[in-house]
Formats: C-alpha cells, structure tokens, sequence
C-alpha cells in the first residue's frame, strides 16, 4: 500500500488482503465521526439512519484482485456522516493501489451488484447502528408492510401501512405476528413473485423462527379464498385497487441521453462532447463525468491528486442535485485503468488490455501476499481443463454433405478436414442414463452454406435422439478442451473431400491441397496425455514451428520428427503414439531443435524466424451470468451479479459468459424453442461483445436445456439437481420449497451413482476400441488423484513439484461421488469413520507446501487424506464427512487456506 500515511484511515491496514481467502466483504459503519468495523454477524443489518463503507473483494481466476467499493447512504443519515463516508471511499481506493470501482448506494435505489451481496434481500431498520451489543426489542409484534420489485436482484422498501400503498405493479409481503402474506399485482411477474417467496423464507427464518404461516393472494381474486379474506380485514376491509396507482420504484429509461463533462479543479463542470466519445479524450490529469442518465460514471485520471479526487465527487453531487436526479441515478467511481465494461461500450474503439504479462503480474502479487502471510507460494501454475464427464462413451462422426450426413470411421483415431463440417455425437452414461452431446464441428476453409446445413443437422438429430442432448458449433483452431477430451485421438487435415468443397476450388481454381498418404505434410502434434491428443496438419513452411510443440514432417522422400526446445517428456511421448497413428510403418529422422538437417529446412522451403518463447496458455476469466430479454428486433442482457442455481428461472433463456466457452441456457418454461433461434442469441451476444473482452465470434457456443444440464455446466453452481426437476413455475417451485414440498415432474438423476465398470464389460452398449485394440480410457478427472477442473471459483495454488496423475480409476470407491457438484464424496466413506487403514498418516507439518521435512510417495493432490482424524478436525474445523460434501471448489479453496494445496 504505497499511499499508506497522512492520506489513508488506519482503519484500512489491511483491508482487501487480511480476509482468507480473498473473497468476500468488509464492512465499516461511521460512528461518532469514525470508521468502525461491523462484525460479520451484523452484515447486511443496515440502519435508515446511518452510512456504511462495503468493500467486496474477489480472487480472480487470473489471479488477480478485484476489488469494488460501496457506500451506503440510508435515508435518514445525516449530511456530514455523507460526506465523510464519500471521502473515505476514495482513501479506501487509494489504499488498495487506486483499482476500485466505487458505487454510491442510496437506500432504495441500490444498485444490482449491491444487492447480489446480501441476498435474498436487505431490509433497513430504523435508527442508527451502534458497536456496542445489541438491545433486546421485546414488546408488540410490529406489523410491516413491503413493497417489492426485482427478478433476480430484488429491492424490498418498507411502505406505510394502508391499503392505499397497495398497486398492480408491484408484490408486497405484509408481515404480522402469525402470518405472513405475499400479495402479487397482477402486472407483476412470475419471476418477481417467485423472487418475493424468497424474502418472504427470509423473514420467517429471521424474525419469526421459522414459525409462522404464509399466505399467497393474488391480485383481484378474492370469492372464496379465507387468506383473503384476512388480509384485507388486517386492512380494515376488502376495496378495489385504483388502475392508476403508481409503483414505489422508479422506472428507468430505456434509451438514455450520453454526455461528457470535465470537471475543473475548481468543481466547474464543462461539458466537452455529447456525440461519440474515444478514449484519447479522457486526460490522465483530469477528471470527467460521463452522464448516462440513470447511470453516472466519475473518471479520475491516474495523475490526479486525492483532492482532486474528492472535489470531483462533490461536483457530482451537486450537478445531480440541481438536476433533481440526486435519487435515481447511480454514480461510479472510476480510476484509470479500472474502467467496467458498461462504461467503455460508452466509447469507440476502447483498447484492449489483454496482456498475458499483467496476468502474470498479477500471480505474483498474490504470491507476495501469501509469502507475507508466511507461506511459500512462488507462483499459479498454467493447468490444463480436465473434463467433468465419463469419457468411455460412444463416439460417432459424420461428414457433412449438403443435405446428406456421410458416416466417417470413429474407431482409434478420428480425421476431420479442414474444408468440410462435421457432426461429432458423443454419448455417454451420467447417472443411470444416457447423455448426449451433438457438436457441429466447422472447418476453416469449409462453405458457409456447410456451415448452415451442419447446425441444422444436429437441430434435427437433437429432435430424433431420446432425451435432450446438448448442442454445440465449434470451429477449427478454437475446439474447446473437452472435444478433445471425447475424441482423444484426433487428427485434422487440410483439403476436403465433399462435394460443396471440391465444386467450390474448382470454380475458383484453386489447387485442391487435400491431405493424401503420399501428401508431403507438417502436423503440429499437442495434447496433455495419451488420452487427449492431436495431429493438426499446419502450414508447410518454417514459420509454422514453434519451440513449444513437437512436429512431425512427411515428404515423398523422409519422415522427420522435430522436437522443440521448450518441450516436456509428455509431449515426446506424444509425439511417439502419434507417429504410430499416421503411419506405424514409418521410420522416422529424430532430432531436437537446432540439430536440424538441411534437407529438412530445404522441404519447408529454407529456414525462416518463428516463436521460440513459451506458448502462455490464455489466462481463465471468471464467469459471468446475463439473462436474456428478447424480442424479435431486439435482444437485450442483463447480468446476474453473485448467481446461484435460484437465478436460472423456467421461464428465462440465459447466457453463462466462461470467456473461453459461451453456454446459452434455456429454460422450460420459457417461450423459446430449442432451434436456430436460441443459437443466434449466442452469436448475438458474441457480436455484441457486452463485456468488452474481445470475444472471437468463433468461440465455442453451447446449448443446454433444463433439466439436461451437463457436469460442465453445473460445476459453475453448487447444484441441486432436484431442483431442476421440479413441477411448475417459478413461483409454483418456490412456494413448494417454501412448505416443504418438493414435487418432481420426473424423477430426478441418482447423483449419488457414477460410472460402473461392470456396465461397460457386460456389453451393453459398444465399446470403442483403439487401433492397439485398447478400450477408450476413463476421463482423468474421475481418478482420485486427478479429480482437478479449471472450473473451480479460486485458483489452485501449487507447489512447483509436478502433481502424480495415476491413471487407474477405482470405480468402486467412485460409486458415491456427485459430478453435478464436484464434491468428493468417494472419501467420504474412507475418512468418516475411521482413520483410513489404507493410508499411513503424518503431522500436517510434514504434508505443507512448504514443509522443511515433506513426505514423499503420497498423493499430492489430497494432501489432507494422510491427516489423522483429530487433526483434520482441528485444521478445518469439520469432520472429513462435512468436507468431502463441499463443492470442489470449496475444498480447495480450505486447502489453499492451509497450504495443503
């Protein structure tokens, strides 16, 4: 913290690192004209008559720190609490290196974000908060009425008790002492109802002990129903709502007016543009305003002085103040270099920052913080996505070929052309059934019209295939890791061989370079295993190496081998299976990099400059979660801030944004239907770029209807798949959950049960067989020692001793295990009961990272398996039984925690 003195409140030494594991809130209250800390116990208790500093903070899976700001004015406070609240927000900044977007929240109006933090709901109380303990509020049963609005995040006001704060438009939830009554405007939505349900569990749970009655009344229906009929004699007797009654919250503008303003060091504001904005515009010594009406951004130039800052921030004040805007805009508070990407769809042409190197730097001041905390964390390692489903199932190919589909071998090794589309289904056993998985598959040199026809194929295979499989487009060079995960032996070559291909480079009169055994060729050979390989047929030439891979070149008169400097033994074992692929009979010419023959530069056409450095994987951003509203000439996202399971309503079609990997969700009971449409919202999104990331329109695209959701798609939640199975609505599920009911419209996946190698020996279904005539292997994330995603929330922390990847699975102890959640539950039998007779055990000294003493021949990637039952118990503070259930996720974030992992 650079500007740690005269500048920061000491209150902050500390804040956004002192938390373990980086991830979650700190939350200060003024008192008395100071900064005190509220205790976690009291998070989300906020008073109408006080401000509140919030600070959340997140470890990205970049590594990196993200950190945003809130303060929370409650209606009541006073001005000078305000202000000051203000000013320390943005020493706060100051102290965490000036990256933090900070967000003015006023009671009432706050923002989504805010509200994900405290979910399902805040509900001020009168007064103001004070340190010392808590007084007792004993005596008359206050009755409250509140006023809700919100789908996903939603806002509760607390209205005057009358008839008269009743309308159409919103829910309400009126809240005595045996009863609790949600009454829905009948212009409210099934989503809002549902979401009110949740405030409503919220409130029994609180504040009556999970003790008391609900009622549901529906606006307008009245003949017959008995909690009607009390609710509106707690009213003092049944009247009609007016039509024209207006709803507590404030609506906002669809299609809001942009300007920009300077802002003097005076407190002046000059407006400098209100047309299309560029970046060169904004000074790095100035401060601007960027009004979007219902949203105001403050940018502070990194070369601006604190002061600077803070009259910035009273200039914004003012100007809305005089607008009358003070209570339905929502300011930010934006330093450079930590600009959202709402704000910089605001302007033309806004650089990209994606730095391989800044990711880097971000590892290691995470590392730094760990070594202060007295651990010996060098660096985050690059890891490899290992698939989260059953990789022994049925592969079957087909080429593309106009309205025919031509059947292709599946059998060891799988070649796809660069000039055709394919379709690839994979199916595969997940819980006592089959699942499935149709990829269009599109090669780069291959026709649009192809490319057309390929989705429509698997649309209409999708139509003609029991259950609900999941679809997905895919183009060559940018296949996710999975596919390579199911087709494992995977070659791709240049040319085609269909008809639309071979009539299309004739009518150009192009030469037909399609890949032949007596080809000369160069393949690129990559992978992370035996089980997940690949020969890409690259260009012929010397600029097409690269020191990371290994290659193979093929001419009429030699094989060669090429083995690049910055290459593991793995890739050399890769590079031996997979001249056995291509050609067992050939005899290849093997040298490393740098001991090249001339005839080997001569066949590439004479030796030229290409990349020698270490090829970085790309670095894995966090997901992030919109739903989708969409119309026929519009199509509009909203993100989901802090999501859970809960958010994906039946009734909503939402995109799950993994950067790497875009999943469109469609829920059952939305008005979409599984078909062209729902993938052009995906390519929608991808052309819209809504988080200013630079998205690839060829980044893989998947759809996945409820209730067939995939292991990698859940693994992003912490999943309930009975849920998913549930009868109803939005609504009608909630209220079930709510009483204690759970009806299920089909009987939900055994989750408990997993792959069994008995079902795959009896000869049930077919086996695929490799040209070694070896069965296709187990997916390594079912192994115990490889049960590792890049899908988990935190970053794996890892020493640099490489991690022992058995490739045995033991099927039996696998038996108990949850793919839909990632909790290992396999050791949960092994650890619960005893002190695992199978495993020898040592101090947790001994099993750290960093231990002086380290244990040799264990498993290290379950490190806390080797712990004696009382000191498991002491250094997590659960039993094994308790942790095993977790998410994955979650247990390694534990690990992290202790340096076990």
């Amino acid at each position: 913290m650079p500007y740690f003195a005269k500048d920061v409140d000491a209150a902050f030494q500390g804040a956004g690192t002192k938390m373990y594991p980086f991830i979650g809130l700190e939350i200060w209250c003024v008192e008395n004209l100071s900064l005190v800390p509220v205790p976690k116990s009291s998070h989300g208790k906020l008073f109408s008559g006080s401000v509140y500093l919030i600070l959340n903070t997140v470890l990205l899976k970049d590594g990196m720190l993200e950190h945003d700001v809130h303060y929370w004015l409650g209606k009541d406070a006073n001005e000078v609490e305000s202000l000051m609240v203000s000013d320390k927000a943005l020493e706060l900044d100051l102290a965490l290196g000036s990256c933090t977007v900070q967000y003015q929240e006023k009671q009432g109006q706050e923002s989504a974000k805010f509200l994900s933090y405290f979910k399902p709901c805040i509900i001020p109380c009168e007064g103001v908060y004070t340190s010392g303990p808590e007084r007792s509020n004993r005596g008359t049963y206050h009755i409250t009425l509140l006023a809700c609005k919100g789908e996903h995040a939603i806002s509760v006001k607390e209205v005057p008790f009358s008839r008269s704060s009743l309308n159409h438009d919103d829910v309400f939830i009126l809240d005595t002492e045996s009863k609790v009554y949600l009454f829905s405007g009948h212009n409210s939505s099934i989503q809002e109802r549902a979401k009110a349900l949740e405030v409503i569990k919220y409130i029994k749970e609180e504040k009556h002990g999970g003790k008391c009655q609900v009622a549901t009344i529906e606006d307008g229906k009245f003949v017959g129903d008995s909690d009607a009929g009390e609710f509106w004699s707690i009213f003092g007797g049944y009247a009609p709502i007016p039509r024209d009654s207006s709803s507590f919250f404030k609506k906002q503008h669809d299609v809001p007016f942009v300007k920009l303003f300077l802002i003097t060091i005076q407190g002046k504001l000059c407006e400098t543009s209100s047309g299309t904005f560029s970046r060169e515009m904004l000074d790095r010594e100035k401060c601007y305003i960027l009004d979007c009406d219902a949203e105001v951004y403050v940018w502070m130039g990194r070369c601006t002085s604190i002061s600077e800052r803070k009259t910035s921030i009273t200039a914004t004040e003012d100007f809305l103040r005089s607008q009358g805007r003070s209570t339905r805009s929502l300011v930010m508070v934006l330093t450079e270099g930590s600009e959202t990407p709402k704000f910089k769809s605001n302007f033309v042409g806004w650089p990209q920052t994606d730095n391989p190197k800044l990711y880097e730097e971000g590892k290691g001041k995470v590392a730094a913080i760990f070594k202060q905390q007295g651990y010996n964390i060098k660096e985050l390692p690059e890891e490899y996505c290992q698939p989260l489903i059953n990789c022994r199932g049925k592969l079957e190919v087909w080429g593309v070929n106009g309205d025919h589909l031509s059947i292709m071998p599946s059998e060891g090794d799988i070649k796809l052309f660069s000039g055709d589309c394919h379709i690839v289904k994979y199916t595969y056993q997940s819980s006592q059934r089959d699942e499935s998985i149709l990829y269009a598959w599109l090669g780069t040199a291959s026709i649009k019209e192809d490319r057309v026809d390929a989705i429509s194929h698997i649309i209409n295979m999708a139509k003609s295939t029991k259950g609900t499989p999941v679809l997905a487009q895919i183009f060559e060079g940018k296949e996710p890791d999975q596919f390579f995960w199911v087709t494992q032996r995977l070659i791709v070559l240049k040319g085609g061989t269909f008809t639309r291909y071979i009539n299309f480079i004739q009518e150009k009169g192009f030469a037909d370079n399609t890949y032949s055994a007596r080809s000369s060729a160069l393949f690129r050979v990559q992978g992370s295993s035996l089980e997940n390989m690949q020969a890409i047929q690259v260009n012929m030439v010397a600029g097409s190496l690269n020191s990371s891979y290994c290659y193979i070149l093929q001419t009429e008169a030699a094989v060669f081998s090429w083995i690049g400097s910055l290459t593991l033994s793995r890739d050399h074992d890769l590079l031996d299976r997979m001249l056995e692929l291509l050609n067992p009979a050939w005899q290849p010419k093997s040298f490393r990099e740098g001991g090249e023959p001339d005839e080997f530069w001569s066949a590439l056409g004479g030796k030229v400059d290409y990349p020698r450095e270490k090829e970085i994987r790309k670095h894995i951003e966090d997901p992030h979660l919109f739903v989708c509203n969409c119309s026929e000439d519009d199509f509009k996202v909203k993100e989901i801030f802090s999501f859970t399971q809960d958010d994906l309503t039946t009734e909503d079609v939402f995109i799950l944004d993994c950067y790497t990997e875009i999943y469109v969700w469609l829920g059952s009971q939305s008005n979409v239907q599984p078909n062209l449409q729902t993938i052009q919202f995906g390519l929608k999104y991808l052309e819209g770029d809504i988080l200013a990331q630079g998205l690839s329109l060829e980044t893989p695209l998947y759809m996945v209807t409820e209730r067939h959701e995939p292991e990698f798609f859940t693994c992003f939640f912490d999943w309930d798949v009975s849920k998913s199975h549930m009868d109803g609505n939005s609504f009608e599920r909630k209220l079930a959950l709510l009483r204690g009911e759970k009806k299920l419209e089909t009987p939900p996946r055994n989750s408990s049960r997993t792959y069994s190698s008995e079902y795959y020996q009896s000869g049930s279904r077919s086996k695929s067989v490799s040209s070694t005539g070896m069965p296709r292997s187990a997916s390594p994330s079912l192994s115990g020692s490889q049960l590792a995603s890049s899908t988990a929330i935190a970053k794996k922390l890892l020493s640099e001793q490489p991690v022992n990847h058995s490739s045995t699975v033991d099927f039996h102890k696998l038996e108990s295990r949850n793919p839909a959640d990632g909790a290992d539950l396999s050791l949960v039998a092994e650890n619960d009961d005893d002190d695992d007779a199978n495993l020898l055990k040592y101090p947790y000294e001994r099993l750290t990272l960093t231990s002086d003493e380290p244990v040799s021949d264990i498993d290290l990637t379950k490190r806390e398996a080797y712990l004696s039952k009382a000191e498991f118990l002491e250094k997590f503070g659960m039993t094994t039984r308790a942790f095993y259930a977790l998410p994955k996720w979650r247990q390694n974030k534990l690990k992290i925690s202790l340096n076990l992992f």
